[in-house]
């Protein structure tokens, strides 16, 4: 795994406050707009072949490999983080992660733009 250095505050920021930053605002009961075409391809296929890169890529930390209590792997997406870059639907090796337009017009307000 890359060993990055810790973000400085000043030049580089760590991922919470950059979704911060964004404005990002997601309903909380609204569906998820980020689909998974085979929910099994994260933890069978890019976690043992690649290390599941979507933990990696994400500049907003929306997907993480979770273990349950009983030692299992589980991908876990956190849609309320998206700042809808669409490097998920780009960037997946399996070509497995849908990006869709979210409803209600929500995600990031960039209002200098």
């Amino acid at each position: 795994k890359p060993n990055y250095p810790k973000p400085d505050g000043k030049l580089t920021f760590d991922r919470l406050s950059s979704v911060f930053v964004s404005n990002t605002v997601h309903e909380e009961n609204q569906p998820s707009h980020l689909k998974l075409t085979d929910p099994s391809i994260p933890v069978e296929v890019n976690l043992p072949k690649w290390d599941e890169p979507a933990q990696r890529y994400c500049p907003a930390g929306v997907y993480e490999i979770m273990e349950n209590n009983d030692g299992s792997k589980r991908f876990q997406i956190n849609a309320a983080n998206c700042v809808h870059c669409k490097t998920c639907d780009i960037k997946d090796p399996s070509q497995n992660i849908n990006w869709v337009t979210p409803e209600g017009g929500g995600g990031p307000n960039y209002p200098n733009m």
